[in-house]
């Protein structure tokens, strides 16, 4: 003999499928034990008044987190951007991505997430996160982000994102009366991990960022006074390559020198130390650009480089033997299709990549030069990535930097 005993019931977040789980007991006449339908149990036992409660309000919660969801502004993650978010921030009020939901974990005093698909959620929650939802929030957390600091997507590396949601919600430095971070102060002094030149050994050097001065400079030795080397802030240009440089917080810093572009590498333990870095370098080159171009357009602060042996800083694209050579051994410069520059996707006629099928041509006033790339994901990236700069007017340092170009012996 067994009888069937209602142990627990579940809905499914986004069907309308009642999943129950039955416990066979023996007291009534059943071959074996098993699970039944939702159906068969309400036959043979009709559901309390506390049961119908709970499906009651799973239903309804259901639905509610399917039209929270739709609202403007929560189809896409509150931190990077990512579209369809599948989880929430139940003490925020933010809809964010799976991978963001792995950073709001690091500050889970702040931040509590569940899964929009498989969590339960109360209807006090719901109706929280239907008061505040991605643009509230952002209105709230994002109020005075500086025009210069970079806000990840959910193609930049892990770093970023982390230190963008800790600035946001942990640090509240964009809020209304928020404080000035350092990277905003227009003078940076630390040490920070280089690179070598000549044996790829890292040492820790000495370097000092002065907007009053125009430079970012380093010293070999912390007592030293004059500089082992020097870069204007005019051609400074920084990005994250944890990838190429070995490293989750590995910086690229790229800069002319006898317009010819170079290359160091650095890194620091502190994530938040190499990011505030990375944002003072963007803040000096910003203020510069404003004054020495006070009527030029302000371009998108956009991560300028592709982890290739190509990189592309701005409207410079680069070759490089070696992804972390100092030095570029071939450089094509990119103007905008006012002058005369395009991108097609393909190879012309007749012309054949044995190894790579995805090809990219990139028509220049003087000549044609072709790429091959390993993927057509790739290629379409560095597509866009090339109408983008394209698209974009030139600006008048720029028309001198193109004519070296045509000049380069």
């Amino acid at each position: 003999m067994y009888s069937i005993h209602l142990s627990s019931t579940s809905i499914h977040p986004l069907t309308s499928e009642k999943i129950v789980v039955v416990d066979v007991l023996p007291s009534m006449r059943c071959p074996r034990p098993h699970l039944v339908g939702v159906r068969e149990v309400w036959d043979l036992y009709p559901p309390s008044p506390v049961v119908l409660t709970m499906f009651s309000e799973a239903e309804s919660n259901r639905k509610r987190v399917r039209e929270l969801v739709g609202k403007p502004g929560n189809g896409k993650c509150a931190d990077c951007g990512a579209a369809d978010p599948e989880w929430a921030s139940y003490t925020l009020g933010v809809f964010v991505c799976h991978s963001c939901s792995g950073l709001h974990r690091n500050i889970a005093q702040i931040s509590k997430v569940k899964s929009l698909l498989l969590d339960p959620w109360t209807t006090s929650q719901l109706e929280f996160m239907d008061s505040v939802g991605n643009h509230a929030a952002k209105a709230k957390y994002e109020h005075t982000v500086p025009a210069f600091y970079y806000q990840p997507t959910h193609k930049d590396c892990a770093l970023l994102r982390e230190q963008w949601i800790r600035a946001k919600y942990e640090r509240k430095e964009f809020m209304l009366g928020g404080k000035q971070e350092p990277y905003s102060a227009g003078y940076r002094e630390g040490f920070l991990w280089k690179r070598g030149r000549d044996n790829g050994q890292y040492l820790s050097r000495k370097f000092i960022l002065s907007e009053a001065e125009g430079v970012l400079k380093y010293f070999t030795k912390q007592d030293a006074r004059e500089p082992k080397g020097v870069i204007n802030i005019s051609t400074v240009n920084a990005t994250f390559q944890p990838a190429k440089i070995g490293t989750a917080h590995g910086l690229q810093v790229t800069y002319l020198k006898d317009n010819s572009t170079r290359n160091i590498f650095v890194y620091h333990e502190d994530g938040k130390e190499m990011v505030d870095w990375f944002n003072a370098i963007r803040a000096a080159r910003f203020h510069y650009l404003q004054v020495a171009f006070p009527g030029a357009p302000t371009a998108d602060h956009t991560e300028g480089f592709k982890k290739r042996w190509f990189t592309m800083d701005d409207r410079r694209l680069m070759y490089f033997k070696d992804p972390l050579d100092a030095y570029a051994r071939g450089e094509v410069f990119i103007g905008s299709k006012e002058s005369g520059y395009s991108v097609l996707p393909g190879l012309p006629a007749g012309v054949q990549s044995h190894h790579w099928q995805s090809g990219i041509t990139i028509v220049t006033p003087d000549r044609k030069f072709l790429f091959a790339c390993e993927s057509e994901e790739d290629q379409s990236e560095w597509m866009a990535s090339f109408q983008t700069v394209m698209e974009r007017p030139m600006l008048p340092q720029e028309y001198a930097v193109e004519a070296y170009f045509k000049h380069k012996p």
